[in-house]
């Protein structure tokens, strides 16, 4: 079992050993989720936005700026 020391200042050093088999670097963001009380994973968010790319397929209908622009209005209009 690998263990790390919180500091005053609640910080911990993530063991090289740990690093390594993540793949995370200095500057990488790391997710703390909560999957049952008390009890967390550590996730590793270093993937690049291009990744989603193609997640949800392709649109049904192409959108234009302008009716999108329309629609925030008409929402933002009927939210008053």
């Amino acid at each position: 079992m690998t263990t790390a020391t919180l500091t005053s200042k609640g910080q911990i050093t993530i063991p090289a050993k740990v690093r390594e088999a993540l793949g995370v670097n200095t500057g990488d963001r790391v997710e703390f989720v909560e999957v049952a009380p008390g009890r967390f994973e550590f996730i590793v968010a270093a993937q690049p936005v291009t990744a989603l790319k193609g997640m949800f397929g392709k649109p049904r209908k192409a959108v234009s700026i302008e009716d999108m622009n329309a629609a925030i209005a008409r929402r933002g209009a009927a939210a008053k």
